[in-house]
């Protein structure tokens, strides 16, 4: 049996779908649904550090991840490397 690998693109797409489909649901859910949903903030953060430290420990300068980020060179350094060398 073949092994098929999925590229992050299609994950991060259905990612999307999902969250845009929870986002629908909870329009007429309740507080607590609501709370569910903005409770990903986290989830979504903690996966963004997991990539950055992983592109750091490959090599990968500042310069690209923040490229990544699109943010700047000196943003991705002040939100990250303190959590990236931990």
């Amino acid at each position: 049996m073949t092994r098929r690998e999925v590229e992050t693109t299609d994950y991060v797409q259905f990612a999307k779908r999902i969250i845009r489909a929870a986002g629908e649901r909870g329009a007429a859910g309740d507080d607590f649904e609501l709370g569910e949903l903005a409770s990903l903030r986290d989830d979504v953060e903690a996966a963004i550090t997991h990539a950055v430290r992983g592109m750091h420990d490959a090599g990968y300068s500042w310069q690209y991840i923040a490229d990544g980020l699109g943010i700047t060179r000196q943003s991705a350094h002040a939100r990250y490397a303190e959590k990236v060398s931990a």
